[in-house]
């Protein structure tokens, strides 16, 4: 019998989901969506559950999308349809934990980079170890990282905003938690231990005032877009000449054709 993509644990009063994909770095893939669609509306509905914690298995958090993945679907004739249904379930997935009526909180032990990001960005806290590494290198594969931009925005702000999503380029935890990405920086072997006793003192709080708050939270930072508009956005360019060469070029280990030589 195969693990669960998503391990589920109850550590009272948190419920603590682990992204179970070590071998492919945590990369995202459909089954690993609707892994984590389960498991937060498990949360949602556990009593027991006052908050979530989540975190990737092995040392990194979140490689992003599983580009193989993506690069088999693009070579089915059912391409364009099957692109529209993943990137719609991810942002699904997304407002799932943004809307959450419970507090989340990211535990970030390692690289947590484009959609790997993103989920650090939909959690209401995040803790990273100094071992964590931030980015968004969608760009470098002809992808368009639609999807987090309102998150990421509300966090870190525009010109941050701009230099993550325009240059692709990675930043340390320091500079996350600098720029508001992430609220701390611990060691490696204390972020859970922090996550943990953040859990607790989420707790103190009384449930249904966590839940109002966070809702006027969404509300008073609503996104120019839908669910559905930012979903589109995101699987278009996947549909795209500059996209497949994106791919080849990163499978091929070679510069992308548009890359300075």
């Amino acid at each position: 019998m195969s693990e669960p993509l998503a391990l589920y644990e109850l550590r009272a009063p948190a419920a603590v989901i682990t992204l179970n994909r070590p071998d492919r770095r945590n990369a995202i893939s459909r089954g690993l969506i609707a892994a984590l669609t389960e498991a937060f509306r498990r949360a949602t509905d556990d009593a027991e559950v006052r908050c979530v914690i989540l975190t990737g298995a092995g040392s990194v958090f979140c490689a992003g999308m599983d580009l193989a993945e993506l690069a088999e679907s693009l070579s089915l004739a059912v391409a364009p349809a099957s692109v529209w249904d993943d990137a719609l379930r991810l942002a699904a997935l997304y407002d799932c934990i943004y809307s959450l009526p419970k507090p989340t909180i990211a535990a970030v032990n390692g690289a947590a980079v484009a959609g790997g990001a993103g989920l650090v960005t939909v959690c209401d806290l995040a803790i990273a170890s100094t071992e964590a590494r931030f980015g968004y290198p969608e760009v470098r594969r002809g992808l368009v990282a639609a999807m987090v931009m309102p998150h990421l925005l509300r966090h870190v702000g525009d010109r941050m905003a701009r230099y993550l999503l325009l240059t692709g380029e990675v930043i340390d935890a320091e500079q996350a938690g600098r720029c508001g990405l992430v609220n701390e920086v611990v060691p490696a072997g204390e972020v859970m231990a922090t996550a943990s006793a953040w859990a607790r003192s989420l707790a103190e709080g009384g449930p249904q005032a966590l839940a109002a708050t966070k809702d006027l939270l969404k509300r008073f930072s609503r996104q120019a877009l839908s669910v559905e508009e930012a979903s589109r956005a995101s699987a278009a360019p996947r549909l795209g000449d500059e996209c497949r060469a994106g791919l080849e070029a990163f499978f091929a280990k070679r510069p992308a054709p548009w890359a300075p030589r």
